[in-house]
């Protein structure tokens, strides 16, 4: 985050670069006049001024030439060392910027080079060209210590800025992660609300539809059979219409008081599952094999789905008078068989056909499950499934190319 100085820095580029010019022209002639006492100083005048402005007028360019703003201040303060200045840090103030300016905005290696050639440059002047034959510390220790703070000092600068645009971009691709992964979550939970939905909704309605149907049927030879139908229809359409609320209130808020609170569905409903088929003339048999194991939510629910859905399915779609329910429980899996003695009459019987089927075996794969559905052979359909006694991750589907 930058401050008001750098902001400021950033929309009045040019006005900055000026006053710096100006501040750093009066800098490098209080330097020139910098020397030894006794010792004899020289006074070019004239040369210096010049030197003065051509190093420091260089530095408009440091922002989008810094290579030639470098070569440009370290000659200047090198012609100024040959005329017997001393190199003291106001006389070498234009290459300090210009070498900070460069670690700002190139490489370390550019920066490293353009150091080692400046001072490399100023310590053969010294040596080669003083006429006033400075102390050799001066020469060499403190030109090469004045230059190397601007460039550390721009590297850090330069590192830090990585640093926070790096964090920066984390934080902008976790935040992009977190967004996927939320779309991701809400489009899982509304595949699982039509689910239900569908299972409700197909299976309460086509139990009333058979009701109804049979009720008409017996109206005129047994009435009395009628009034128990018409009850048992009444309490289908109840419990469809309460199904439908629990379903449908997933989608409120998590603080709304009018949230249902009633549990899921599950085997241990099983009989009042069954029971609600003997009104449409649909007589289910349940068998259980093997030690019952007590079963995660989530695969109690699937169970107990797919149940209804196989049942709502004998009952829409095949002129069958019987079903049977076969729990087999394992060590670590349970298996449903859900049969009947009657005959397809739609192509949703077929395998791998019709909206109920497909949604059966969505369910079951998302427990790490599967299901089979088929015709048997001595007659009848079989919707056979897997699951395990806790949910897995499914395994990826396979695709053709």
């Amino acid at each position: 985050m930058s401050n008001p100085w750098q902001r400021y820095a950033d929309d009045h580029a040019r006005t900055v670069d000026t006053m710096t010019a100006a501040l750093l022209f009066a800098c490098f002639l209080f330097g020139s006049e910098i020397n030894f006492p006794r010792v004899r100083q020289p006074d070019p005048v004239g040369p210096t001024i010049a030197l003065a402005a051509v190093a420091c007028g260089s530095l408009f360019w440091q922002r989008t030439r810094p290579r030639t703003v470098v070569t440009v201040t370290a000659l200047c303060t090198a012609a100024a060392g040959a005329l017997g200045m001393l190199l003291t840090p106001l006389l070498m103030a234009p290459l300090m910027l210009a070498l900070y300016r460069l670690a700002l905005h190139t490489d370390r290696r550019t920066t490293r080079w353009a150091f080692l050639a400046a001072l490399a440059l100023l310590i053969t002047t010294g040596y080669v060209a003083d006429p006033v034959a400075h102390p050799w510390p001066l020469k060499t220790l403190g030109p090469a210590a004045w230059l190397l703070l601007p460039v550390a000092t721009g590297n850090a600068v330069r590192f830090r800025g990585a640093y926070v645009e790096a964090v920066q971009a984390r934080a902008e691709y976790a935040e992009r992660g977190r967004e996927e992964e939320a779309r991701h979550r809400v489009a899982e939970e509304r595949m699982r609300i039509a689910r239900e939905l569908h299972d409700v909704v197909a299976h309460h309605l086509a139990l009333a539809n058979a009701q109804a149907g049979t009720a008409a049927h017996l109206s005129r030879t047994h009435p009395e059979q009628v009034r128990r139908i018409l009850t048992d229809l009444a309490g289908t359409t109840s419990a469809a219409l309460r199904e439908m609320k629990a379903t449908v209130g997933l989608l409120r808020a998590a603080d709304d008081p009018d949230a249902p609170l009633a549990p899921s569905p599950g085997l241990g409903r099983l009989d009042e599952l069954t029971a609600s088929f003997e009104s449409a003339g649909l007589t289910v048999r349940v068998d259980t094999e093997g030690m019952p194991h007590p079963l995660s939510p989530g695969v109690d629910l699937t169970a107990y789905r797919i149940v209804q859905e196989a049942l709502t399915n004998v009952t829409k779609h095949a002129a069958a008078e019987a079903a049977w329910v076969r729990l087999r429980y394992a060590t670590d899996h349970l298996t449903i068989s859900v049969t009947d003695d009657g005959t397809s009459t739609t192509a949703d019987a077929e395998p791998g056909q019709g909206f109920g089927l497909i949604g059966m075996r969505e369910r079951a794969r998302s427990m790490g499950g599967a299901l089979k559905a088929g015709h048997r052979a001595e007659g009848g359909f079989e919707v056979t499934t897997r699951l395990p006694l806790y949910p897995i991750a499914p395994e990826p589907e396979e695709r053709n190319p």
